[in-house]
């Protein structure tokens, strides 16, 4: 335990910022989830759209990396398409 007080607070803070990445990361993956649900139907475009929007914002605010926020977007809107194309050919 630190005995300086702007470790303290520099702790708490810390905690804080931990518990609020941790929420935007799970809803990462929640919303990621969610459009690979949606792949094939009408609100598919919709819910790409909104996770896209997500993970920018992640990644802007600096909670995930720029590259792997591309990384995720390119992997998934491809993962989508490959559904779509599926669920189209049945």
């Amino acid at each position: 335990m630190a005995n300086i007080k702007s470790q303290i607070k520099r702790n708490r803070q810390n905690e804080k910022r931990r518990l609020r990445n941790r929420a935007v990361r799970s809803e990462l993956s929640t919303r990621q989830k969610a459009a690979v649900e949606a792949a094939g139907t009408e609100t598919e475009a919709e819910a790409l759209r909104q996770t896209i929007k997500r993970i920018d914002k992640a990644a802007a605010k600096g909670i995930i990396h720029k590259k792997a926020a591309a990384r995720k977007k390119s992997r998934l809107t491809a993962h989508i398409r490959s559904l779509s194309a599926q669920a189209s050919g049945e």
